[in-house]
């Protein structure tokens, strides 16, 4: 489970709750001298220029159309307005971290800590980013940092709750999630948390159970119905499988998880136009996915486009050319184009990249390597029998020219026969020999 940061409405806005669930609302009048209790005030310029930033965060989210620049201009403006407004950099933070602007993001959740101390999320976020980035050890540190000053935050229980089960820990993460959940029964990551470990031990019927509830707190979480998804597909429910995927997508658009199981069941029915549709989506998030390209290649050539298929796999190659699948896939197309020799030698050429070991005897390369052997065997004979076929016919065309010659000549001697025997026809007998005297 990839973890995400989220925007601070509360301090300000009067719409977040502290960790025991009471409202936490901020003076907003002029100046940013400490009120009477300690509270950093803030000027109302900055608080009206912070209202409308979420204002118009929010109406973007609904529309599902988010103008990241146009957000990150009246954030920007808000935190200028007044250096204590340590909340709008913190959003400016979120909005970086969103856009894949990681670094950033870093910097800008240390200078929002910087100008509050006190601003937990910010800490919370590093954290989260240290364990998107794979170092737990870092993440785990941080959470537990924040609990240490703020011994009922749900958010970081839920956090520590989805690294033990990361690490396998279910009985531990179970523990966290259900004491974050005691303290803010509305702490999504430990539903989602619990939800995960349950799928994971196969306890289907109680991670559905924990996917309803979540599912209430937040209808656009993308995972939860992912997650549904993927126990359809334990259950061999193809049909229920796919809805929960689409609704994923629908959740979020850019959900690639789902995108990517939609897509290997497209495959799966040959539908090529609607493994197309997933696999654009995947590469508008992530141009650079050669496996992506690949299979987008794969898709083109089940629509019967090979040269558009095989002008996608040179793009896959700019990307990463040692993908052995590229040769693999190069080999169909050129065999299909009628070239089995160079088929061929493709194929083994992927073989060879792969490994022996690494194929099992029913991988498809070993058919495609007989279909081409079988192929070139086929023009062999073709060409041995039209060989065979010529010289036949040149041999009958011989026999039929002897035969046409002796015809000839028979009629040839027949006329010069007719020829001699019509000369002799008009001319007088000869005389005949005197009568020989007596003696």
């Amino acid at each position: 489970m990839r973890l995400t940061s989220v925007l601070v409405c509360a301090l300000l806005a009067g719409c977040a709750t502290t960790s025991g669930g009471e409202k936490k609302q901020v003076a907003n009048g002029a100046g940013s001298a400490e009120s009477a209790d300690g509270q950093v005030q803030i000027s109302a310029s900055a608080q009206a220029k912070f209202d409308d930033a979420l204002k118009t965060w929010e109406t973007q989210k609904k529309a599902k159309a988010v103008d990241y620049v146009a957000l990150e201009k009246k954030f920007r403006a808000a935190a200028d307005a007044d250096s204590n407004l340590a909340e709008a950099t913190y959003n400016l933070g979120v909005l970086a971290e969103r856009q894949g602007k990681t670094k950033e993001a870093v910097a800008l959740y240390k200078e929002a800590l910087s100008r509050k101390p006190t601003l937990r999320q910010a800490a919370e976020n590093l954290g989260v980013i240290a364990q998107n980035n794979g170092d737990e050890a870092t993440a785990s540190k941080v959470y537990t940092d924040i609990l240490t000053q703020y011994p009922d935050d749900a958010s970081s229980r839920a956090r520590l709750a989805e690294l033990a089960r990361r690490k396998g820990e279910h009985d531990r993460a179970i523990e966290l999630s259900r004491e974050a959940l005691f303290r803010e029964p509305r702490t999504l990551l430990a539903y989602k948390t619990m939800m995960l470990v349950y799928y994971e031990q196969k306890q289907f019927s109680l991670a559905r159970l924990i996917a309803l509830r979540a599912g209430k707190i937040d209808e656009s979480d993308p995972e939860i119905p992912y997650t549904l998804g993927l126990m359809s597909l334990s259950d061999k429910d193809s049909v229920s499988a796919r809805a929960a995927f689409k609704r994923a997508v629908v959740a979020r658009a850019d959900y690639l998880p789902a995108h990517y199981q939609l897509v290997k069941m497209a495959f799966a029915q040959e539908d090529y136009q609607g493994a197309e549709e997933h696999l654009r989506r995947i590469l508008s998030a992530d141009g650079k996915n050669a496996e992506a390209l690949l299979n987008l290649g794969v898709a083109y050539k089940g629509m019967g486009q090979l040269d558009k298929a095989m002008q996608t796999y040179d793009e896959a190659a700019k990307v990463n050319p040692e993908l052995p699948e590229l040769l693999l896939n190069r080999g169909i197309i050129i065999g299909l184009k009628g070239d089995p020799e160079k088929a061929m030698s493709l194929f083994k050429q992927y073989i060879a990249r792969k490994g022996e070991a690494g194929l099992t005897v029913e991988h498809p390369v070993h058919k495609l390597l007989e279909q081409q052997e079988a192929e070139i065997n086929r023009r062999e004979e073709e060409k041995r029998i039209a060989a065979e076929a010529a010289k036949m016919e040149e041999e009958m065309k011989q026999m039929e020219a002897a035969a046409a010659e002796e015809e000839r000549k028979k009629k040839e001697a027949e006329f010069q026969k007719q020829k001699s025997d019509a000369k002799g026809e008009g001319a007088k007998p000869a005389p005949a020999p005197p009568p020989e005297k007596k003696a």
